[in-house]
Parts: structure tokens; C-alpha cells; sequence
């Protein structure tokens, strides 16, 4: 059942981002942005993780839970290392999940060029 409500929850997120694509003046790049905001505020009042209790993946992949995971970094760092933790925390929780969009786009890009070259 877990596969079953993480699909359906990152669906509705689809869904949602989709509408508003087709139905307002938003662009995508400020759709996204509200995403991760959406994310910061949901985490901030504590709304957030029963949700991604309940759709794992779903939940936790999309910009909403990059979001999520900022305003927790920032709540750690900041019970850790006081106010400095406000311009730490985001950074430290999401360090893991961009080096990691950044090292396989790097290898993505690579292997692109080498088949794109083995073809010609």
C-alpha cells in the first residue's frame, strides 16, 4: 500500500503544479519556488512529516520536500549552534541530496557526449 499512497500523493503534487500551469498567469520557475515554500511552512508548523509518514517517496522527493528538509536543517542547526544555525542549517540538510543531482547530471552529461560520439 506504501507504493500506492506515495504515487497518489506525488501525483496530487503533479496534478496540482499542472493546474496551476494550465489555469494561471504563474510560470513553472515561480510554481516551484512556491513548492519549496509550501515545504519550509508545512515543515515549520509541524504538518509535513505526518504526511510523509504516511506517503514516504511521495512526500519527501518532490520540492516540497527539499522544503521540508531546509526548515528541518534550519531547526536542527539552530537548537545546535543558536542563531548562526539560521544560515547554516539549509545549507548542511540539503548538502547530500544536491551533490548528489549534481555528480550524476555531471555523469548523465558525460555519457550523453560518449554515445552522441560513438554514434557519429
Amino acid at each position: 500500500m506504501e507504493y500506492i499512497y506515495a504515487f497518489l500523493v506525488g501525483g496530487a503534487f503533479c496534478l496540482i503544479g499542472q493546474v496551476l500551469i494550465d489555469f494561471t498567469k504563474l510560470t513553472p520557475a515561480r510554481i516551484l519556488v512556491a513548492y519549496v515554500v509550501a515545504g519550509v511552512a508545512l515543515g515549520a508548523l509541524g504538518l509535513y512529516e505526518p504526511l510523509i509518514d504516511f506517503a514516504g517517496a511521495g512526500a519527501s522527493v518532490p520540492l516540497t520536500g527539499f522544503g521540508y528538509n531546509l526548515s528541518q536543517g534550519v531547526k536542527k542547526a539552530i537548537s545546535d549552534d543558536g542563531l548562526l544555525g539560521i544560515f547554516t542549517g539549509g545549507f548542511t540538510a540539503a548538502a547530500a541530496g544536491m551533490s548528489a543531482a549534481l555528480i550524476f547530471g555531471a555523469f548523465a552529461s558525460v555519457l550523453h557526449f560518449l554515445l552522441k560520439r560513438a554514434k557519429a
